[in-house]
């Protein structure tokens, strides 16, 4: 079947239409996508919101209007912007994690460059608190206002916004401290440290989203680098001078190499299906983790440069980890009204949301004690997220 991914991604942002889309508190013209399905009163009079997860559908959003923009899908985005901003009961900056404002600008960023909307103050009130949360001890952003925890979520994040905004240096100076800091000995990135009053500890944590986070900001890092000295992309690196000019984008491109050799060996199927590390949950924040990984692993698949055997050896393994794990997403998925419902974890079943018409399936479910991850936005965004890395990698391939 011609386009094969980019249909099946057509089908996910359908299910999140139908089932996640409304307006905000009835006013004309907002949209946000409900955080549960089937949705409590809480949920649908967005009591419950989550900030980040709403940059995340944004992002979405762009991701679909990227592949075939129209008129709806334009209007969406637009109006999810209005609604988040109304939602938010006041300006954005007043949010206190710094990893939720970083999504939000990079989702906001995108929509600019595809010339959905125009640049906004809000936008540049949005990087400068980015840029003015900076610690000036460490060089590096805490997880939010007033903490003393420095992790991943905050500061790659961020660096993939500055080197996409013409602020390299501190792009530099962000993921340099990250590496420094927090890559351990399987070549993959621990969540962050906080500073104690003995000296710093660190969370050895391993999430999926943090290799995605800091595969990212290398890749913008090291692409950036490359243009300053004249480098195309494709460009071969074939004499000394070409050596000298690109050996800054080096450092960045070893460490995309290392983390994706990481995630194929420590948190993925020997047939290449992204996983759950022990502690990731499959639910609540945990839900987009997998997802924001194959967004970036797509990126590196389609934007790394093919100027050598490991760079090219680097891209098959991370198409092969989006294609696979999307391949196993869509098998175990489940339908209603010919829409899917995706799987928390992309090697498992997904399972019927218990209050969807027939009601719990048992007293633990009638009283709470069963949940049900596939009712959480934030699986479904995942789900739909692979698919438009899948499309991504398959529009590339031809």
């Amino acid at each position: 079947m011609p386009e094969m991914w980019a249909h099946r991604a057509d089908l996910a942002e359908s299910a999140i239409q139908e089932r996640h889309a409304h307006t905000l508190w009835a006013r004309p013209k907002t949209n946000l996508a409900v955080v549960t399905w089937p949705a409590g009163l809480k949920d649908k009079l967005f009591w419950h919101w989550h900030f980040w997860w709403q940059a995340q559908y944004l992002d979405c959003l762009v991701d679909a209007a990227s592949r075939g923009a129209n008129k709806s899908r334009r209007r969406r985005i637009v109006e999810t912007m209005r609604g988040i901003q109304q939602r938010n009961r006041g300006r954005l900056t007043n949010n206190q994690h710094y990893d939720d404002k970083a999504w939000l600008a990079l989702a906001w960023n995108r929509a600019v460059d595809a010339g959905v909307v125009k640049r906004s103050r809000a936008l540049g009130a949005l990087e400068f608190d980015l840029l003015a949360g900076i610690d000036p001890v460490t060089g590096v952003l805490p997880w939010r206002r007033g903490e003393t925890y420095y992790n991943v979520p905050s500061n790659a994040t961020s660096a993939i916004l500055f080197a996409r905004t013409g602020r390299l240096d501190k792009a530099r100076e962000i993921t340099d401290w990250v590496f420094d800091n927090l890559l351990n000995e399987n070549g993959l990135l621990q969540d962050g440290i906080r500073m104690r009053m003995h000296g710093p500890e660190v969370n050895d944590k391993i999430y999926t989203y943090n290799q995605g986070t800091a595969l990212g900001a290398s890749l913008e890092i090291a692409l950036a680098l490359r243009d300053d000295v004249g480098l195309s992309h494709d460009e071969p690196i074939d004499s000394f001078e070409f050596s000298e000019r690109a050996d800054a984008s080096m450092f960045y491109i070893t460490h995309i190499r290392s983390i994706i050799k990481g995630v194929a060996l420590h948190l993925a199927t020997p047939q290449g299906v992204i996983v759950s590390p022990e502690h990731e949950s499959g639910e609540g924040d945990g839900g987009l983790f997998k997802g924001i990984l194959a967004r970036y692993l797509a990126d590196v698949a389609v934007r790394l440069p093919e100027d050598s055997n490991e760079n090219i050896a680097t891209k098959k393994i991370a198409a092969r980890l989006v294609l696979q794990s999307a391949e196993s997403l869509w098998s175990h998925r489940l339908e209603v009204d010919g829409l899917p419902i995706f799987a928390a974890e992309w090697t498992d079943d997904a399972r019927l949301p218990h209050n969807y018409g027939i009601g719990p399936s048992s007293i633990s479910e009638a009283v709470g004690l069963v949940r049900i991850d596939e009712r959480d936005l934030s699986v479904q965004l995942s789900g739909w997220m692979l698919l438009e890395a899948a499309a991504r990698v398959e529009a590339a391939l031809k």
